[in-house]
């Protein structure tokens, strides 16, 4: 193999490389100071002489007079608590996630604070207008639990208060049995002397997990930004800040989101901190209301919390399913996505869907790889040629490099022939490490006996001790070293085109990429393992066709 061909696969080890230190897991960020709650913009005060009196300031735990009880939510796919003082989200348990692989772990809490009077998921004011607003409880239509099954019809919680002023707030969740989203309205009624000038504020607070993070997946802060999906990292959150049309905004992690929709509002705030605690404090700002004497309005929004399921997020027809990013090779995984969902609903096994679609995509490849094998086989012939050239021209490279382009234009020969299978399936390798981490589909999706997880490392046994460069659990990882494996037995059958030294760098690749693997979710090495050995098969056919 010549010198571009070498160059061209040290380009290849160079990308994965590169990709695996830009996408890999990062070290936990230490905690930034905490900022002030986000405030409306000082170029729209309230005239004075709209205000309302602000009446008497009392802390929140001073204002409850009466013993308030959290209420249950309980549907066929979560359940939820509310606060029984205001529209706040306490909890949001998954019924069919569990947090950890293990059959007994807890369910999947999607609403994580640092404290059991943390924020939550929770609705108010800014508090520009309404006199006393921050420690305001409400009264509740429903106590305890609310319970919908499958065929019930959709149960509400509503949250109603009128101020001293005659302020009215009303604010109604309304639950399905079947979906993720919950229906959300907010009425305020203005039945005072006064203007009304305040805003709406979402508040989305959690604590990110200490738990190991899959190559390739995100977490922190997304929205639909006018049409562009904006996607904020964990570290890179303190005082980020977007304003216009905001369609949703959502806190994501691995395979999972807490989203607030609004399509309609084209004037919305979104900002971001990082409180010492760690908490991070995600908070979206509609656009302001004035209202009048005996003047209502109404805003509607729509809350999910849920799997980032592509599926499931069209079925909203709100631009959610934007949230399920795979970068560059979206236009690659995504068609892969659908493959493997259409081959488990009768493999019931991601894994063997994975075999099955390698075999086919090889299918696919099999004209460009057996022109590229044939390409290599001519170049070999060629070498005792190629080898005059470069000894009567060794002191001359410019010249040198004309004479062999001329001797594979007589020949009709492309130098970079053996390396276009590898080249052209670089794409599908870097689509799959895409859709591993951030597809909910193969989210702790077994395979067979010890790969129980195909979107997480493999390891046969777990031994008490660390392993350098291996990312815990530490075991033997049997997969990564028989794709290694293969891959070396493909090098020893691949016709070398280059010099002994060249064959021999060649030989180091397949321990180069093991070392590489050790740490990729295992199913991606399944594909690379399966690929290797369909390539093993084609080249042995190959060669005995070509002699």
């Amino acid at each position: 193999m010549d010198k571009r061909t070498l160059l061209a696969l040290a380009l290849s080890f160079l990308v994965f490389l590169v990709w695996s230190l830009l996408f890999g897991p990062k070290p936990k960020e230490e905690p930034i100071e905490k900022q002030a709650t986000p405030t409306r913009e000082e170029s729209r005060p309230p005239a004075k002489e709209r205000k309302i009196p602000p009446g008497p300031k009392r802390e929140l735990m001073l204002e409850v007079e009466r013993d308030f009880h959290d209420i249950t939510v309980e549907t066929e796919l979560y359940t939820a608590v509310l606060s029984g003082s205001g529209p706040q989200i306490k909890s949001f348990q998954l019924t069919q996630y569990r947090s950890k692989l293990e059959k007994d772990s807890p369910l999947k809490e999607l609403v994580q604070v640092s404290n059991k009077d943390g924020y939550g998921l929770n609705l108010g004011f800014l508090g520009e207008n309404i006199p006393n607003i921050e420690w305001a409880s409400y009264k509740v239509n429903r106590q305890n639990i609310i319970t919908v099954r499958a065929g019930d019809q959709p149960e509400s919680l509503i949250y109603e208060r009128e101020s001293p002023q005659g302020i009215g707030i009303r604010t109604e969740f309304l639950f399905y049995a079947d979906r993720y989203e919950i229906d959300l309205s907010v009425k305020v009624a203005n039945k005072s002397d006064y203007m009304i000038d305040d805003t709406l504020l979402f508040n989305i607070a959690h604590i990110p997990q200490e738990m190991r993070r899959s190559y390739g997946s995100f977490e922190g802060m997304a929205l639909l930004l006018g049409n562009k999906l904006e996607e904020v990292k964990v570290s890179k959150l303190q005082g980020k800040q977007f304003l216009g049309q905001i369609s949703w905004i959502a806190y994501e992690e691995p395979y999972f989101m807490t989203a607030i929709i609004s399509e309609n509002d084209k004037k919305a705030t979104a900002k971001a901190a990082v409180l010492p605690d760690g908490e991070i404090r995600i908070s979206y700002i509609p656009s302001p209301f004035n209202l009048g004497k005996n003047e209502s309005t109404t805003r509607n929004f729509t809350l999910y919390l849920g799997p980032r399921d592509l599926y499931i997020l069209k079925t909203l027809n709100k631009n959610l399913e934007k949230a399920v990013n795979f970068g560059w090779f979206d236009i690659i995984a995504k068609p892969l996505l659908v493959a493997l969902r259409f081959f488990n609903k009768y493999l019931s096994n991601y894994g063997l869907s994975i075999i099955l679609l390698t075999i086919l995509i090889k299918i696919l490849f099999w004209p460009l790889t057996r022109k590229s094998y044939q390409s290599m086989k001519e170049m070999r012939k060629l070498q005792p040629m190629m080898a005059k050239i470069r000894e009567k021209y060794k002191n001359n490279k410019q010249e040198m490099n004309k004479q062999l382009m001329g001797l594979y234009k007589t020949y009709k020969i492309n130098p970079m022939g053996g390396c276009l299978p590898m080249l052209v399936q670089m794409p599908v390798f870097f689509a799959f490490y895409r859709i591993l981490p951030n597809s909910i589909e193969l989210r702790h999706a077994p395979f067979v006996l010890w790969v129980n997880d195909l979107s997480a490392p493999e390891r046969l046994f777990s031994f008490p001790f660390t392993i350098p460069l291996m990312a815990p659990p530490y075991g033997i990882p049997i997969l990564t070293l028989l794709m290694g494996a293969s891959m070396f037995l493909q090098q020893k059958m691949t016709p070398m085109t280059g010099d002994p030294a060249q064959a021999k760098m060649m030989m180091l690749l397949p321990i180069v990429f093991t070392f590489l693997f050790i740490n990729f979710p295992s199913g991606l090495v399944l594909y690379w393992l399966v690929n290797n050995i369909l390539s093993i098969a084609q080249q042995y056919r190959i060669n005995r066709q070509l002699g």
